[in-house]
């Protein structure tokens, strides 16, 4: 069988979180305002957004190594089901205690999508 399917969930991962990772770290202060409306100006959360985009990239690095790498590609996929079951739990939690939020709402339907997809990728690929 091809390993298409299998590794298609680490490719379409990667790249969304590789590209939000530049969003959010590139340039804070300009890009930011411009999507979200606020301003980044205070040092300390420029650092708390480059941080995130370092994790992110960390994280997209290591699932595009699990496409390439049979060996990780267990535990490159598993590390994609904690992190995007993560940021559904975030925002999840969000839209309890804070509302819906339009921007994130479609972001949580697709981590949510790409969670499941890893889980029943490793019960399927085994």
């Amino acid at each position: 069988m091809s390993k298409l399917p299998q590794n298609l969930h680490l490719g379409v991962s990667s790249f969304i979180v590789l590209l939000m990772a530049f969003v959010y770290g590139a340039n804070p202060s300009g890009i930011l305002p411009y999507i979200f409306g606020f301003e980044v100006e205070d040092i300390e959360l420029k650092n708390i957004f480059r941080a995130i985009m370092g994790l992110y990239m960390a994280f997209g690095g290591y699932w595009i190594y699990g496409l390439f790498h049979k060996s990780h590609w267990r535990s490159a996929t598993l590390a994609n089901i904690l992190f995007m079951s993560g940021l559904v739990f975030g925002r999840v939690l969000s839209t309890i205690l804070d509302g819906w939020s339009p921007q994130y709402g479609i972001g949580m339907v697709g981590e949510a999508v790409l969670m499941w997809w890893g889980y029943w990728n490793l019960k399927y690929y085994k």
